[in-house]
């Protein structure tokens, strides 16, 4: 499961709304304790409806039940069928690329080639908006 949790926490480093960790509750024996974690490896995860004391986790180890989780239950993402959703940089943008889907594919391809480069973490999470943007548009979820 290591790897799997350590790919999603590449995977959302830069995150505007996902932050991944992790704790050695062979160490952290007193952090452990007060989130409830008797059982190795436990996951748990925390959102506003979940409060503090979070919410375990009981779905899938692999990369791939890891991600399709935080996509769909911590990734607060913008909706472009919903501009309420979305911080007024990423309106500006879908408005930029709604009426051109050559546009769209180009600059999908071209941003997801630049998920795995180095950069400010403040434009690594522009980035990932603007690629949730832009597969919104590409898949047609775009009826403003």
């Amino acid at each position: 499961m290591k790897p799997a949790w350590d790919a999603l926490g590449s995977e959302y480093a830069h995150s505007s709304s996902v932050v991944i960790g992790d704790a050695d509750c062979t160490v952290e024996k007193d952090l452990c304790s007060a989130q409830g974690v008797s059982g190795y490896p436990t996951i748990k995860y925390y959102t506003a409806e979940t409060g503090r004391d979070g919410a375990a986790y009981n779905g899938g180890r692999d990369e791939a039940g890891l991600r399709t989780f935080a996509e769909e239950t911590l990734a607060k993402a913008c909706d472009v069928t919903d501009e309420s959703t979305c911080d007024e940089k990423e309106i500006k943008y879908i408005n930029k690329m709604k009426d051109s889907p050559e546009k769209v594919a180009k600059q999908l391809t071209r941003l997801d080639g630049m998920k795995g480069n180095s950069m400010k973490a403040e434009l690594k999470a522009w980035l990932f908006q603007r690629i949730n943007i832009l597969q919104q548009l590409s898949s047609g979820k775009q009826e403003l």
